[in-house]
């Protein structure tokens, strides 16, 4: 009887088991602010004359270098999910791609404005004939219509099968990323950083390969928010 009473004068905030970290409600706001941190780092150093000799082509080349590095972070999500038996991550995945997205804007943003002047003709004559402006922009394109399914809305009027086929077109777009960025390099023949990003994103695609569930004929389940 007494340990009854003992138990209940217990706070229930001392009875309920902790909340996961990668659950808790402020997990989804803080990694938001730390993908916004290389946005709020380019604004200051632009504000600040910090971007070196050329500020024009430091932005172009940093927010391409975040758009590619975003790319492998979202494809990164799937397997670290699996080896770490954490299926919460999952729920950053949708961020992460939503941000690799938001920094190839800006990228074409800085390159239409900062090297085109805005200026539409300018740039239609320029991205044909410069292959690595080309593959770059291809890219951008197939990001376009995964930004734009990335809710769960778009799922349910696609369906599951046909939104997941789609969002294989993350594959495609990494790897046009790492071209545009290799034919970057190659003007200044400097194929280290390059080589990172390769050997990353061979793993990562190596890794789908490897673990790329048979084949099913039945519809896919309704409700995935996540490329397979």
């Amino acid at each position: 009887m007494k340990s009854a009473v003992l138990e209940s004068a217990v706070p229930p905030s001392r009875t309920v088991r902790s909340r996961p970290l990668l659950l808790h409600p402020a997990a989804k706001p803080l990694l938001f602010a730390a993908c916004l941190l290389p946005f709020a780092w380019l604004l200051y150093a632009a504000w600040a004359n910090a971007l070196g000799a050329n500020p024009a082509e430091a932005l172009i080349r940093a927010t391409g270098d975040w758009t590619l590095r975003f790319l492998c972070l979202t494809l990164t999500v799937t397997p670290l999910r699996q080896w770490t038996g954490q299926p919460a991550l999952a729920r950053f995945r949708r961020m992460l791609g939503l941000f690799a997205f938001f920094y190839v804007c800006l990228h074409f943003l800085s390159y239409s404005w900062l090297d085109m002047g805005f200026d539409p003709d300018a740039i239609v004559r320029d991205i044909p004939k410069r292959p690595f402006a080309l593959v770059g922009f291809s890219a951008f394109l197939l990001l376009l219509p995964l930004a734009a399914t990335s809710f769960n809305r778009a799922i349910k009027v696609l369906g599951a099968a046909r939104w997941q086929l789609l969002h294989r077109a993350v594959y495609v777009v990494v790897l046009l990323g790492l071209l545009h960025f290799f034919w970057m390099r190659a003007a200044k023949n400097n194929f280290a950083e390059v080589a990172v990003y390769a050997i990353v994103i061979a793993v990562l695609l190596g890794w789908r390969l490897k673990h790329q569930p048979p084949r099913r004929f039945a519809p896919a389940p309704q409700g995935g928010s996540q490329p397979p």
